[in-house]
């Protein structure tokens, strides 16, 4: 069937196309919404021959749940089957799209009223050596709580301010995205891919944070090594001595409060999901709101329009939708693929090449240092239900070792991460310069780091 073979060659034209972003001038929010649409619709147009090929168990458990439907025609029921897998999926993805709109929400409001200016208040050195060992390990924890994407933004906005000088700038930001997807790698709310694989079930919180820190550790500071010899002995910066003021009459302590809440319910996620099975996306909603009601208690009667700008209402104006939009597209293109059978017979095509699952979870990594690490682990969760046992059970050395792999994977190129392709956005770092100065060092942090998995566990 011509259609069955056409969905999987869109998705990667697809994906390429996201890749090429800055090549094609095509928004990558566009084209994976795009995707999404035309793929659900090729599975419409082909509803019935759709629902004939697909794998028999999908069919038999559709049944099971709903007896009723065996006396339909094979169009009607075809038709029905898509229609719940359509509302099921999109309700799974929409916990994470929360997730990610709470989250960008939280750090804008912590970034307006200057909370971060008092990290970089609080580095002193100016030894470009010294300062590269801080801003990298600021960046990898900060990313635990942050996300990879986020930390990213707020660190490359405190390099500039401590190094005014590009050349240098574009060395210490490099290792920001780098120090960003190893401190994302052991956190569930790291990046987008280990939070899709603890909010499906396939980690825990725990399992993730105990098994991958030492493996993104090393990821880290294999890079940083080589990147200190690159820069001179001695070498200093002149920071910039003046602070942009965020807006009038915001107090240190508000400045503060805002600081300490936002972290603090960002931190709490994970721990509200351990102790009372609180879903993340309400988690993140619940620091929102105490934000919300903070800002709202202290603007709503100022008449200063800079202060107004600072409430919650205000800041979603300004989060950037298209990201949502993108990892919308992405999510809901990998379902399509899900529910027509396909991720199943190329995880069956993996499985019977390479004998070692682990194997399986690094070539993954190296792939996402080309192609989009979301697609690719939303197409693995798709591929390789939960098992009850083995590799694939949940906290399974497959899904632990995919953590690892999917995150620090996509530091080898610079296009392979949404925080790379962030900070080449920020400080116009092109593609030649990264991977002459940057993928070797990472490739051989990321082949160390899974070493070191492979021996300790």
């Amino acid at each position: 069937m011509f259609a069955y073979y056409l969905m999987p060659v869109i998705f990667i034209l697809g994906i390429l196309a996201i890749a090429l972003e800055d090549v094609i001038k095509i928004n990558k929010a566009a084209t994976a919404i795009g995707m999404l649409i035309l793929l659900w619709v090729i599975f419409l147009l082909n509803a019935e021959a759709f629902f004939v090929a697909n794998p028999p168990k999908h069919i038999q458990e559709f049944l099971d749940a709903f007896p009723a439907l065996r006396e339909l025609s094979t169009l009607e029921m075809a038709y029905e089957f898509i229609e719940l897998k359509l509302i099921h999926g999109l309700g799974d993805v929409s916990t994470t799209l929360f997730f990610v709109l709470g989250s960008m929400a939280i750090i804008d409001i912590v970034d307006s009223h200057g909370g971060f200016n008092i990290i970089s208040q609080t580095i002193r050195t100016n030894q470009q050596r010294k300062l590269l060992w801080i801003l990298s390990f600021i960046t990898f924890f900060m990313a635990v709580l942050l996300g990879n994407l986020a930390t990213v933004i707020v660190m490359i906005a405190i390099a500039r301010k401590l190094i005014p000088e590009r050349n240098t700038r574009l060395i210490f930001s490099s290792m920001i995205i780098i120090a960003a997807n190893a401190g994302g790698a052991w956190s569930p709310i790291g990046d987008v891919t280990t939070l899709l694989l603890w909010t499906g079930g396939n980690l825990s919180a725990a399992h993730q944070i105990t098994h991958v820190f030492l493996p993104a550790l090393t990821m880290l500071l294999l890079p940083l090594i080589i990147t200190t010899f690159t820069l001179p002995k001695g070498g200093t910066v002149v920071p910039l001595m003046t602070q942009t003021k965020e807006g009038p009459n915001v107090s240190p302590r508000i400045r503060k409060a805002v600081l300490w809440v936002g972290l603090g319910s960002l931190a709490m996620v994970p721990i509200l999901q351990t102790l009372i099975q609180l879903p993340p996306f309400m988690g993140v909603l619940l620091g929102l709101v105490l934000l919300w009601i903070i800002t709202d208690r202290r603007y709503a009667d100022s008449e200063d329009e800079q202060l107004q700008n600072l409430r919650v209402h205000r800041v979603f104006a300004r989060v950037d939708i298209s990201t949502v939009f993108f990892f919308l597209g992405i999510l809901m293109s990998v379902q399509a693929l899900i529910v027509t059978g396909q991720l199943e017979i190329l995880a069956n095509l993996l499985s019977e090449t390479f004998s070692q699952n682990t194997t399986i979870a690094f070539i993954l990594g190296v792939c996402s240092s080309f192609l989009d690490n979301v697609a690719l682990v939303s197409a693995s969760m798709g591929m390789y239900p939960v098992a009850e046992a083995g590799d694939f059970m949940c906290n399974g050395t497959f899904w632990t070792f995919l953590a690892y792999c999917a995150v620090t994977g996509g530091s080898i190129l610079i296009i392979g991460s949404a925080s790379g392709v962030t900070v080449m956005g920020l400080e116009k770092i092109s593609f030649m310069y990264y991977l002459k100065r940057f993928s070797l060092p990472v490739l051989i942090g990321y082949v160390a780091g899974a070493a070191v998995y492979m021996l300790l566990f």
